[in-house]
């Protein structure tokens, strides 16, 4: 008779050696189809089959397209590093907006572009500054448009770091002060809300910015305003053509100091716990597609919402080689973003928003 233990253990695989000698292993014991028999191929032959048995959908409904608004008015400026990708005012942005609803995008993030730059970044929590005007004018006209305001002080501050920055007495050098950036930061993802954003995204890469963030919103009544954190934000070269379109390159130094390093994985899953103890109701990775393994485990271990940020480098990569006639832009795109939901991610931040609604409607 068979003990307790016994009856709990699952059967060993079986091992089989085939024809060939070739060793097949088969879980618990059950009979093995192999070739003639199983031919994979036949689930591929026909188009409606692969459709229907496709393990991964990408939908209009999961896109977020980024947006860069400026002040001033009638703006409608190309970014060289980016083509097909502007800058607007915010009287243009409202026409955009309103072209990529009707296409059906759902989504923007709102990156800000000030006049004046000043040390503290300043223009950030500016009540009447693009982004709170931009935001309140989709709200009224388009309440069913998600607004998400990208919340950090790189765009504003006259250094183009994402924080506040002060003289290290003991050495001499210029050091983010993160405890002073957590201050700047909940005043502007306060501005944000109250200006209509749906959703405050900080991206700054501070330790503690999301239960800062949190506290003030909830202090303030906007406590049902989700936080979608840019979690594992990583120091990537994949960066450069943004900084030209939100005009923030940093004037000395790097972002390592606070944006994670390339070669770390752990440290990633550490800083999205840390963001989901202190509020976040949503972790985002970025860079999307150096970054998949991350992803996935991310999706595995949190089995939280997961955006993915496929940044400017990957789109100008892609736009760069499609007018050389070296790749299908479209093809090349499509299967990008499969890849990443495939991945885990549930939201995909991606430049290419409007044309892939474009091309979800006409497949």
């Amino acid at each position: 008779m068979k003990s307790e233990r016994d009856r709990h253990v699952a059967p060993s695989p079986t091992r089989t050696v085939d024809a060939q000698g070739l060793h097949r292993t088969c879980q618990y014991g059950e009979a093995m189809t192999e070739f003639p028999i199983r031919r994979m191929r036949r689930l591929r032959y026909h188009p409606t089959l692969r459709e229907m048995l496709a393990g991964v959908r990408v939908s209009v409904n999961e896109l977020i397209a980024p947006l860069f608004v400026r002040e001033g008015r009638n703006i409608h400026q190309e970014i060289p590093s980016m083509p097909g990708q502007y800058q607007y005012s915010v009287d243009q942005a409202m026409e955009t907006v309103r072209r990529w609803s009707a296409k059906g995008l759902r989504a923007v993030l709102l990156f800000g572009i000030p006049e004046s730059k000043d040390p503290t970044g300043s223009g950030a929590w500016d009540d009447n500054a693009a982004v709170q005007r931009l935001s309140g004018a989709i709200k009224e006209t388009m309440n069913d448009m998600l607004v998400i305001t990208d919340t950090c002080l790189c765009e504003y501050t006259d250094h183009g770091h994402c924080g506040y920055v002060k003289k290290d007495e003991k050495t001499g050098d210029h050091i983010i002060d993160n405890d002073e950036t957590l201050k700047l930061l909940s005043k502007e993802a306060l501005s944000h809300a109250k200006a209509g954003a749906d959703i405050v995204a900080p991206s700054d890469m501070m330790d503690g910015r999301v239960g800062a963030i949190r506290k003030i919103l909830d202090e303030n009544g906007y406590e049902n305003t989700p936080i979608m954190s840019y979690a594992a934000k990583y120091a990537s070269a994949f960066y450069g053509p943004f900084r030209d379109a939100a005009e923030s390159p940093p004037s000395f130094g790097d972002r390592k100091s606070y944006q994670m390093d390339a070669s770390n994985s752990n440290e990633a899953l550490r800083e999205v716990s840390l963001d989901i103890e202190e509020g976040a109701d949503i972790v985002m990775v970025k860079p999307a597609l150096p970054y998949l393994d991350i992803i996935r485990l991310i999706k595995d271990k949190f089995g939280y919402p997961v955006a993915a940020y496929s940044v400017s480098g990957e789109f100008s990569m892609v736009k760069a080689a499609h007018e050389k006639g070296w790749l299908d832009e479209k093809a090349i795109i499509m299967e990008s973003l499969t890849g990443i939901k495939r991945a885990g991610a549930d939201i995909i931040l991606t430049y290419w928003a409007k044309d892939a609604a474009r091309w979800l409607s006409s497949s």
